[in-house]
């Protein structure tokens, strides 16, 4: 059985390798079906535990009002994701790999470190929320369940043995789950729809704590790891190399992320409106398991809309590690272009995470569970940047990507996008740190934009990247 299961957890995963998913058939759906997938993985990045928190936070305190703020992070994500998709079906490498190509050394260690800091707060936020699922439904302390989060991961990175489709398989019944419980809770909640509306098309950032708020929805939404990870795992799709094949597979790739981003929007719209149904006149909602107590005593809802708010909140830990590791190892070996086997990986990461979750779980006594994963998705959103520019450059350079560079309009979205990523999080450090230290972050990011623009490797013109 040790055996067995050291040959499961050394295995290479087919996500390693380059078309190890045939995308072939007569029909164009048959092919789509052929290469949807990888959005679906990078989906549950978009549903995790550090999504839930700031989703609740947002509703507890502020109603339907930021509703706009997880429409306009989603929105912002789907661009993304695709400009990910275009640069690993054109390049055949992985931002980190395109990193390391183009920039000087230096550079790469600062973007490997940075994105390393990013997964692990994301770690800690999967971590916290796995052991709260665990004692919500089976009474396990949350100190214990932060230490069983340390192996759970381990026997689901066994499965990867058995294919990258059924990895696949196995994350989409995750979110499946996750999707229903929540639509069935919605359902229950009867939330008012016209505030709904409302929400989703009113832009509004009532005071300080609510653009706290709206800077964590943006970092739990638009996680940096995740631009890594899907110009990775597209490439698993074996597509026609030629200018033709290339066009079809971006096509679908853009049209699988739209329908599962859609779907990943629909379930943090659903935490955020199901919080000021349910939560909003008990004021903020400090725990998670504070949500949970207060839809098992709400007589619309009950007690089975508590246990299945538990089952989708373990269902979002568990389908988050496997990304998570995946996001890791591609990290990892597209910066350092050295090997690591996933279960190594893990162990790393978890090792790194499981310090911080149980020294915040230790000293607030499990308290503030939601407010300590905001912070976590504070943290994504600012190393964001660094992961957005290097992409948006990338993905707009016609010397490396030819015919397939962004357009003009695409070109200027994405800088937009870019733009609003740093005032917001610039917005955020003035409320914060105060004016000298927000100066001081300034230069840093204008130092590294400067830095990624002319601190490259020198190449010929006409050289790929």
């Amino acid at each position: 059985m040790v055996n067995f299961l050291r040959q499961r957890l050394d295995a290479t995963t087919d996500a390693e390798t380059l078309g190890s998913v045939p995308v072939s058939g007569k029909s164009w759906l048959s092919r789509f079906f052929a290469m949807a997938g990888p959005a679906y993985l990078v989906s549950v990045g978009y549903m995790d535990p550090g999504n839930w928190a700031t989703d609740m936070q947002g509703g507890s305190q502020f109603g339907y009002r930021l509703l706009w703020v997880v429409l306009a992070s989603s929105l912002m994500a789907i661009l993304l994701q695709t400009l990910c998709a275009r640069l690993g079906i054109v390049l055949g490498k992985d931002l980190a790999q395109a990193c390391r190509d183009y920039y000087n050394r230096p550079i790469g260690i600062a973007l490997w470190l940075l994105c390393e800091i990013a997964i692990i707060a994301c770690d800690v936020a999967e971590v916290i929320g796995s052991a709260i699922a665990l004692k919500l439904l089976f009474g396990i302390p949350l100190v214990i369940g932060v230490l069983l989060t340390g192996f759970d991961v381990l026997l689901l990175l066994g499965l990867m043995r058995f294919g990258f489709r059924k990895i696949e398989a196995i994350v989409m019944v995750l979110i499946l789950t996750i999707f229903v419980c929540f639509g069935i809770n919605i359902y229950w909640a009867h939330p008012d729809w016209g505030s709904v509306g409302r929400g989703l098309v009113t832009p509004a950032i009532p005071d300080k704590a609510a653009l706290l708020i709206a800077v964590g929805i943006l970092g739990a939404t638009v996680m940096p790891h995740n631009l890594y990870l899907h110009s990775s795992i597209v490439q698993t799709r074996q597509i026609k190399q030629t200018p033709e094949g290339k066009k079809e597979a971006i096509k679908m790739a853009s049209l699988d992320t739209l329908i599962a981003l859609g779907g990943a929007f629909f379930v943090n719209a659903a935490i955020l409106v199901l919080s000021a149904a349910v939560f909003r006149a008990s004021g903020t909602v400090d725990k998670l398991e504070d949500a949970h107590k207060l839809l098992a005593v709400n007589p619309a809802l009950g007690g089975t809309a508590a246990t299945l708010f538990a089952v989708a909140l373990l269902c979002s830990g568990q389908s988050s590690t496997i990304t998570g590791t995946m996001a890791g190892q591609i990290v990892m070996e597209g910066f350092l272009n050295i090997k690591v086997k996933p279960w190594v990986r893990r162990l790393i990461t978890r090792g790194l995470a499981l310090i911080p979750a149980m020294f915040l779980v230790g000293v607030s006594g499990g308290d503030k569970t939601v407010e300590t994963l905001v912070i976590t998705q504070v943290i994504l959103s600012m190393q964001l940047p660094f992961a957005v520019i290097p992409l948006v450059a990338f993905t707009s350079d016609r010397r490396r990507m030819g015919e397939f560079t962004n357009s003009i309009p695409i070109a200027i979205l994405a800088g937009a996008v870019t733009l609003l990523i740093l005032g917001l999080n610039l917005s955020m450090l003035v409320d914060q740190f105060g004016l000298l230290k927000t100066v001081l972050g300034i230069a840093v990011i204008v130092g590294f934009g400067a830095w990624a623009v002319l601190g490259h490797k020198p190449r010929p013109a006409e050289a790929p990247l």
